[in-house]
Parts: structure tokens; C-alpha cells; sequence
């Protein structure tokens, strides 16, 4: 998921939760205008520890995932058995 995407999560979640974004911002200690950029897809980044307290707020937490891509024998061996 890239940041925009959350960006859209994070508005979504926080209309849900009935939040202005002036008092997400105070809630979390993070700026408004930063938040109204993060929303609209307009921010390139946000560190870590400002993203968790929002996140914290609308009662949302990051996880991650570990993605194991195929090697090029396992391609190999694939496309030799689909075949």
C-alpha cells in the first residue's frame, strides 16, 4: 500500500469516526495542513511516529507483510509444467 492509498483510508476511517480533521490533528499531534495534504494524496512522505499517533486516533495500526516473489528456476519449472 503506498501513502496515498492510506491517505484515502485515513479520511475515510476518520469521517466514519465522526472527526474533523482540526481535531484529528489535535488528537494526534500532527499538523492539519499535513494532514489534509496526506488525505488528498498530496504528500510525498510522513515519518513513522506522526503516522502511528493518526493512525493510533482512528484506531487503526500498521502491519507488514513479507511478499516471497518466485526465482527465475521456479518460473522456469512452471512454465515447463503448464505446458
Amino acid at each position: 500500500m503506498q501513502l496515498s492509498d492510506l491517505g484515502l483510508l485515513i479520511r475515510k476511517k476518520r469521517k466514519q469516526a465522526g472527526l474533523s480533521i482540526q481535531t484529528l490533528a489535535e488528537q494526534s499531534n500532527v499538523h492539519r495542513t499535513m494532514l489534509s495534504k496526506l488525505e488528498n494524496q498530496r504528500l510525498p512522505e510522513m515519518g513513522y511516529a506522526k503516522l502511528e499517533r493518526v493512525l493510533a486516533v482512528l484506531e487503526l495500526e500498521l502491519t507488514t507483510k513479507t511478499t516471497v516473489l518466485p526465482t527465475l528456476n521456479d518460473l522456469v519449472r512452471m512454465n515447463r509444467e503448464a505446458e
